[in-house]
């Protein structure tokens, strides 16, 4: 039998040394598992860091002195409009005006024909002439007791009804005139001169322009801070910006909208700004002190309560409950924030209240754009 070989002796032992000693699970402990077992024990052992601040950016705002501006939608109206119609039957005899003409109150605008009423107003003058002569006749002889009392009696039964018959004929006249009611534009004119119209056909249409009226209608929830006499500014669809007063406001709501009229007046002296013409009217209420802040910085608290968040000079976070006094495209008016709070401008929707922040103020562009442009706006809106 051959021997065998030393080195194979060897390599079977070495292997059954390596077979047992993988079965045990020991090999573990040889390497990096020990020196992690160290590392976690010393870990647990350590005292607590805190944890690092959040930072916020901050901004201490302008407080400013705005009058909230309602803006309400509407249009232009004539401050008198009238559709002159004809008092009695007849063939149009003279048209003195055109369309586009300014009159003035007691302007003739229609004659009609008289057929024979400027005649019988001559003859019942002159009737009434006579009647007052035979009264005055009868009042001198019963005076002297040289006529009867009945007869004085009849004189004056006879002028009293000259007098009637004179102010029917000039009545019938009068019918076959029209003039202007008020001064104003003839807006449109409805007849042609020679044309014949029956009672109550419409002749023209005056308009009086100055003042303009601009109408709208505000909610039930804004009617309180609206008063007779506010100031009111009236941007026209073309452009213009016109200043007025609150002339009217109606005192039965609008049973569709649940609102009320708005009536401003506008001087107008030359006319140029015509009835019809769609319009924003921006009433300016009473001025309060507030804050002016960009949109962005609103948020919710957990109550869904709308608000800023603050901090104070502890740099705790604080959330602040705001009223909306004005939303301009410049910034947000807002009261109810105390004086002196820095308020989040970056990073508000991140923490929460009572939580420390670090802070850092915001870049100078916004700084400046808080306390300078919006509060020029702020001058100007009022």
């Amino acid at each position: 039998m051959a021997k065998v070989k030393f080195h194979k002796i060897a390599a079977v032992v070495v292997l059954a040394a390596t077979a047992a000693w993988i079965a045990t699970g020991e090999f573990s402990s040889v390497g990096s598992a020990k020196p992690d077992l160290e590392t976690a024990q010393a870990a647990s052992e350590a005292p607590e860091r805190p944890a690092a601040l959040k930072t916020v950016q901050v901004v201490v705002p302008p407080r400013l002195e705005h009058a909230r501006t309602i803006r309400i939608s509407g249009q232009t109206r004539a401050d008198k409009s009238t559709i002159l119609a004809a008092r009695t039957a007849g063939i149009i005899e003279e048209l003195p005006v055109s369309e586009g003409d300014y009159v003035e109150k007691g302007d003739l605008i229609v004659r009609l024909e008289a057929e024979g009423k400027e005649a019988a107003v001559e003859s019942a003058r002159q009737a009434l002439a006579q009647r007052e002569a035979e009264a005055a006749a009868a009042e001198r002889l019963a005076s002297s007791g040289n006529i009867a009392s009945l007869q004085l009696d009849a004189s004056r039964a006879a002028l009293a009804s000259a007098r009637s018959a004179l102010e029917q004929a000039q009545a019938d006249y009068d019918r076959t005139l029209m003039h202007a009611p008020f001064p104003g534009i003839i807006d449109e004119i409805h007849v042609e001169e020679g044309s014949a119209v029956m009672q109550g056909a419409e002749l023209a249409t005056l308009l009086k322009l100055d003042p303009i009226i601009a109408t709208g209608h505000v909610g039930e929830r804004d009617l309180a801070e609206v008063e007779v006499g506010n100031t009111a500014k009236v941007h026209l669809i073309s452009g213009q910006t016109l200043d007025g007063k609150i002339r009217h406001i109606s005192r039965a709501a609008s049973p569709e909208t649940r609102t009320y009229r708005v009536d401003v007046h506008i001087p107008n002296p030359e006319g140029d700004i015509p009835a019809g013409m769609t319009a924003e009217i921006s009433v300016i209420t009473q001025t309060v002190e507030t804050v002016a802040l960009p949109r962005s910085v609103v948020t919710l608290n957990d109550d869904g309560e709308l608000g800023v968040r603050g901090v104070d000079k502890a740099g705790r976070v604080h959330f602040y409950p705001i009223d909306i006094v004005d939303d301009t495209p410049e910034a947000l008016y807002l009261a109810g924030i105390p004086t002196g709070i820095s308020i989040i401008v970056a990073g508000q929707d991140f923490v929460s209240d009572g939580e420390l922040v670090s802070t850092e103020e915001a870049d100078a562009s916004a700084s400046k754009a808080l306390a300078g442009d919006i509060g020029r706006a702020s001058q100007q809106g009022r």
